[in-house]
C-alpha cells in the first residue's frame, strides 16, 4: 500500500485507489499510468481515473463502466429530416445535420457547447423542440449554468473570484497551480480562503 504524504508523488509509484484520488492529475498522466498497467487508456480523464481505481481495488483490468447499454435505435442523425418533434434517441450524434437544424431554429451562428452536449446525454426521449427551449433558457440566463462536478478548475475559479473580486484570472491560475499540488482527502480541490496564504514567501 502506498504511504500517504503531503508531497505529490509520481503517479507510477501509486498502488491504491484511495491514494490516487487524493491528488489532482492531468489526463495525460492518468492515460500513461493506465498503459503501464495494461488498463484501457482511451476516453475522458475521469473515465480513465475510474478504470485505474477499479484495477487497484480488484486487479481486474476490465472496468464494468465500459460495458454501456446496448444501442437499439437506428435513426440516421446524419441525413434524416429533423423537426422540433424529432425524438432524441439513444444513438444521438452531434452531426452537421443537427447543427444546421439549430442554426435554422435558434441562430445561424449556433455552435454546440459542453453544457448543451451534456443535456442531450441525460434527455433521451425528449425532442429537439425541448432541446431548443433548454438552449434559449440558458442563453437568457447564462449564470444559471451549473458547473459539472468533475470540472474542478472552473468551480475553483468561480469561487475564488466571488471571494476575491479585486483579483483576476491570472491570480486564479497562480493559486490553482499551487492548490492542485496538495493532497485532498475528499478527492476534490476546492477553494478555501486559506489558499491565499499559499503564496506567502518565507
Amino acid at each position: 500500500m502506498t504511504k500517504k504524504t503531503n508531497i505529490r508523488p509520481e503517479i507510477a509509484t501509486i498502488s491504491s485507489s484511495s491514494e490516487l484520488r487524493r491528488w489532482y492529475w492531468l489526463k495525460v498522466e492518468l492515460a500513461a499510468q493506465a498503459r503501464r498497467l495494461g488498463v484501457k487508456s482511451s476516453g475522458g480523464k475521469f473515465t480513465i481515473l475510474e478504470r485505474l481505481c477499479y484495477f487497484y481495488d480488484t486487479t481486474d483490468k476490465k472496468w464494468p463502466g465500459d460495458e454501456g447499454p446496448k444501442i437499439v435505435s437506428k435513426f440516421d442523425w446524419h441525413s434524416s429530416e429533423l423537426t422540433k418533434d424529432t425524438i432524441i434517441t439513444d444513438n444521438y450524434s452531434n452531426t452537421k445535420n443537427v447543427r444546421r437544424f439549430f442554426q435554422t431554429h435558434i441562430d445561424k451562428r449556433f455552435k454546440f457547447n459542453v453544457d448543451f452536449l451534456d443535456w442531450f446525454k441525460g434527455n433521451i426521449g425528449k425532442t429537439l423542440g425541448d432541446a431548443e427551449q433548454y438552449w434559449q433558457a440558458q442563453r437568457a440566463n447564462p449564470t444559471s449554468t451549473k458547473i459539472k462536478p468533475h470540472n474542478q478548475f472552473n468551480q475553483y475559479a468561480r469561487d475564488f473570484m466571488s471571494d476575491n473580486p479585486s483579483l483576476d484570472m491570472k491570480d486564479v491560475r497562480r493559486f490553482w497551480a499551487l492548490k492542485k499540488m496538495l493532497p485532498s482527502e475528499t478527492g476534490r480541490h476546492e477553494y478555501e480562503r486559506s489558499d491565499l496564504k499559499l503564496l506567502v514567501t518565507k
